[in-house]
């Protein structure tokens, strides 16, 4: 299967693992590139010499294409866009940030930069700061989210009206029938994160997994608007969250119930309680914890056969 994210990429499936904080370390990224996909380690969640250990261990277990995601809102910036140059990683998701900032500086190295979004305007500063393709985002993905809540069925097509580079689609899709969909309304390929979190390479814990695949409809909800949006699954922390927003809290009180390390506690230490837990609503329709290379092989059966429905419809 061949196109734009195919080609841009040198990969063989349209699909790109989404860097995910806590859950995508070298073994997640590998497996997934080695199945044709497009693995991407997260360095959120990683010190400057961490990211500098997965990229070395994922180049031994890979020899396929594979990315690191680097949100722009965590500290050690530059030290992290250093050691990806050093160590001649090919591909950077850049998020959460103004893509103007080290777009430039990672393609004079030589590497294919894609920019996070969630809005029209934001995928056309990103097109205009020279990013090689945009991952559009819509409002059910999980994790840092967009303050509009505008949903991947609207987003796509509004993109694509717009914007002429690549477009991978994000937010909801975890089949290969939602990778039809979002094909369909115009994206040359998914990136994909709550799927991948219900791995079996995944590095976030088995509590937190457990957590995913028994989620119910309506389990998560988009939260903390003042600080950063987050979708998160209902548990005893967000509905703290919910009491202090009934007692008008400020965005002090706010940011101290947050504290630190919150999100480390709970997607990759285990607490279920008091811990934040980042996923997307698709996870409603995720049951089972799966061998990443066979998440790949179901989303592309899958989207085969919706494929042939559709044409024969």
């Amino acid at each position: 299967m061949q196109n734009r994210v195919t080609e841009l990429f040198k990969i063989k499936y349209p699909i790109v693992q989404g860097g995910m904080v806590w859950a995508s370390g070298w073994r997640l990224a590998s497996a997934v590139s080695n199945a044709g996909g497009l693995g991407v380690i997260g360095a959120g969640s990683m010190y400057p010499e961490v990211l500098r250990e997965h990229i070395t261990k994922c180049q031994a277990a890979t020899k396929q294409p594979f990315g690191v995601n680097v949100p722009m809102l965590y500290p050690d910036l530059e030290e992290i866009m250093n050691i990806i140059v050093e160590l001649s990683v090919k591909i950077v998701f850049t998020s959460a940030g103004n893509p103007k900032t080290w777009t430039s500086f990672l393609k004079n190295n030589g590497i294919t930069v894609v920019h996070v979004v969630s809005s029209i305007k934001f995928g056309l500063k990103a097109q205009d700061a020279g990013v090689d393709a945009i991952v559009a985002e819509g409002f059910e993905a999980g994790g840092h989210n967009g303050r509009d809540e505008t949903t991947t069925m609207t987003l796509i097509p509004s993109v694509k009206e717009k914007v002429k580079i690549p477009i991978i689609a994000a937010g909801g899709i975890a089949t290969g029938r939602g990778m039809l969909a979002a094909m369909i309304l115009g994206a040359d390929g998914v990136q994909i994160g709550t799927r991948f979190v219900a791995s079996v390479e995944a590095s976030s814990h088995e509590a937190f997994k457990a957590q995913v695949i028994n989620a119910e409809e309506g389990a998560t909800q988009l939260t903390l608007k003042e600080l950063a949006p987050v979708r998160l699954i209902k548990n005893k922390f967000y509905n703290d969250i919910q009491d202090a927003y009934a007692k008008s809290a400020s965005v002090d009180e706010l940011k101290n119930l947050l504290g630190r390390a919150r999100a480390k506690r709970g997607m990759f230490e285990g607490d279920m309680d008091e811990g934040e837990l980042e996923i997307g609503q698709i996870s409603s329709i995720i049951h089972d914890i799966q061998p990443a290379a066979q998440i790949v092989d179901n989303l592309m059966s899958e989207f085969h056969v919706a494929k042939s429905e559709v044409l024969n419809y």
